[in-house]
């Protein structure tokens, strides 16, 4: 499991306050649930080794080392995604768990990509800003770190940024100036984001700011990916949203029935997964999953089971969907076109959120492998022949030297793609869960760190979560 586990909570400059009886507890008693929920066989397939392996490589290999500026997607150039460098940030402490780097040059890495985030300049300036109010641009131009294709300031992803910005300084808990330094750019990073600012008078969180525009009119309503925002919103010290938000966000829910599954309605998959790389939410719930009976983990999986049963029905006639083909989230697709394929007009589109639900459903032929892995933790009995089968039907199109490719599109077939559409690029965002599901099924090792994370544990109590691990 690796030397993090060996060691107990250490107390530092006030900062964090778990003991270390309550963190081998709560080790113990986690460990314990993962031994009986999924088998052995299940956790420790060499399979997932080579997986995680192969993936974290991206991360080591594509960030640059100058700033830790990680690539929205590669070998393709653009930008960074902030979003992206959260993933990365997060993945550095795993590869140190499977011996790929040495916890010394982890926290080189982390500490080099935290200062550099630190200097970036943080202004209503529209061309020489990096930020604004502790928030990020979504996009950063790779050079520079200033914002790139004028877009937004991004709630979601500053926050998915500060999920590994917390899982980083709760990592290095080593009494080392190095690792020191880590745990104090973190807190300053974090402690500075205005979460309350980017309420702007509404009920919950703007989905972002222009310079030229002031912010989105529409705000994060639920079920989706920003469980974690408000999370981290919530346990702010410094510029925390009232606890209100959390139950705005839960009243817009959509409970449903699909494909015979009950659960909170969203179709792409990365939603019911990116709060869940960084928190374990099995056996806490808030007063919304008390009245339902389940917790997060369980509404997941029903999810994720769901959207299965939809590939094996596949309503639509698509390519290779069935029991071990399956697999819709936000990725890439093969463009935006139309064709004729088998005598029927196909619509086929870009990069988009795709996924089957009661509500919405966008589905082009397109299957990306993250919606899989990243699912790994609540259904591995169903997600990991997925892979396999993937990895053997496609073979050297889709799996290559760091893990699945993107996404793929069987039925897109032409002159130019006789096999179907395979993607060239990686997207950080996607390879990020793939690592982060990965381990947190075979060691949890990202679930037990965060644990013992009082801005994670406070946004937590402070959303109404009690119960499992929480007491």
């Amino acid at each position: 499991m690796g030397e993090r586990f060996a060691r107990a909570a250490r107390l530092t400059g006030g900062q964090f306050v778990a003991g270390a009886l309550m963190v081998l507890v709560a080790s113990a008693a986690f460990l314990s649930c993962r031994t009986q929920a999924v088998p052995q066989a299940e956790r420790w397939d060499p399979f997932l080794d080579t997986l995680v392996v192969r993936t974290l490589t991206y991360f080591l290999q594509t960030t640059d080392p100058a700033s830790g500026m990680a690539p929205d997607r590669w070998p393709s150039p653009g930008p960074c995604s902030i979003a992206a460098v959260g993933f990365a940030l997060s993945s550095y402490p795993v590869a140190v768990e499977h011996g790929l780097i040495s916890r010394h040059e982890a926290a080189q890495r982390v500490r080099t990509t935290l200062q550099y985030l630190l200097s970036l300049p943080q202004s209503a300036d529209p061309e020489r800003s990096g930020g604004y109010r502790g928030f990020f641009y979504h996009f950063l131009d790779m050079k520079t770190g200033l914002r790139a294709w004028r877009c937004e300031l991004s709630t979601m992803d500053t926050a998915l940024l500060m999920a590994g910005v917390l899982f980083c300084q709760s990592y290095f808990d080593a009494p080392e100036a190095e690792e020191q330094e880590v745990r104090s750019l973190a807190d300053t990073l974090y402690r500075r984001v205005e979460w309350e600012w980017a309420m702007a008078d509404k009920l919950g969180i703007a989905l972002g700011w222009m310079p030229e525009r002031g912010f989105d009119p529409h705000y994060w309503t639920g079920y989706n990916e920003a469980m974690i925002l408000y999370i981290l919103a919530l346990g702010s010290p410094t510029h925390p949203v009232p606890a209100s938000a959390w139950q705005a966000w839960t009243a817009s829910y959509l409970w449903a029935e699909f494909y015979g599954q009950e659960f909170i309605s969203f179709a792409p998959l990365f939603g019911h997964q990116f709060s869940h790389c960084w928190i374990d939410f099995r056996g806490i719930k808030d007063d919304y999953m008390r009245a339902r009976g389940i917790d997060y983990v369980e509404n997941s999986r029903r999810a994720t089971l769901a959207q299965r049963a939809y590939a094996i029905d596949n309503p639509a006639g698509f390519r290779d969907y069935g029991p071990t083909i399956w697999g819709f989230s936000a990725c890439d697709g093969p463009g935006d076109t139309t064709l004729l394929i088998d005598g029927k007009e196909r619509r086929f589109i870009g990069y988009g959120a795709r996924g089957p639900s009661i509500d919405w459903t966008n589905d082009d032929g397109t299957i990306t492998p993250t919606a899989v892995a990243g699912s790994l933790p609540f259904a591995p009995e169903i997600c990991i022949p997925t892979l396999k089968q993937m990895r053997a039907t496609y073979g050297e199109r889709l799996w290559t030297e760091f893990g699945f490719r993107d996404a793929f599109n069987p039925t897109f077939v032409t002159t130019k793609t006789p096999d179907g559409w395979f993607d060239r690029d990686y997207l950080g965002i996607d390879q990020g869960p793939i690592v982060l599901m990965t381990e947190n099924l075979r060691s949890g090792l990202v679930w037990e760190v965060m644990k013992r994370n009082p801005y994670i544990v406070a946004g937590l109590r402070r959303a109404g979560f009690s119960g499992g691990w929480l007491e």
